[in-house]
């Protein structure tokens, strides 16, 4: 039993960081994106900011300084929100995992 809850902590761990990962890459192109003003009816811009501004919104409501001179840096915010959880969640599930 307990090599299968191990192998379970370390799936959970390996999605999780993978999750993680493709949204901190989607985080950074529409951060990029942000800055060239691309057609806002393409699809690809438009499911890029469905994924990411209720996150930002959520940080600009919460932290109102991450906006400084008309610059957002709530990006910045998610992406070292993002770092936090792969370094302290997803390595500390895949270390209990590998204790298991």
């Amino acid at each position: 039993m307990d090599i299968l809850g191990g192998n379970f902590l370390g799936a959970i761990a390996s999605v999780l960081s993978m999750v993680l990962t493709l949204y901190f890459w989607i985080v950074i192109i529409s951060a990029v994106l942000s800055w060239v003003n691309p057609d806002p009816y393409n699809p690809i811009v438009r499911t890029l900011r469905n994924l990411t501004e209720p996150v930002f919104y959520r940080i600009r409501r919460t932290f109102p300084f991450v906006v400084i001179s008309g610059i957002d840096l709530s990006p910045i915010v998610v992406i070292l929100g993002i770092q936090f959880l792969e370094r302290f969640v997803v390595a500390s599930l895949a270390s209990f995992a590998m204790r298991m």
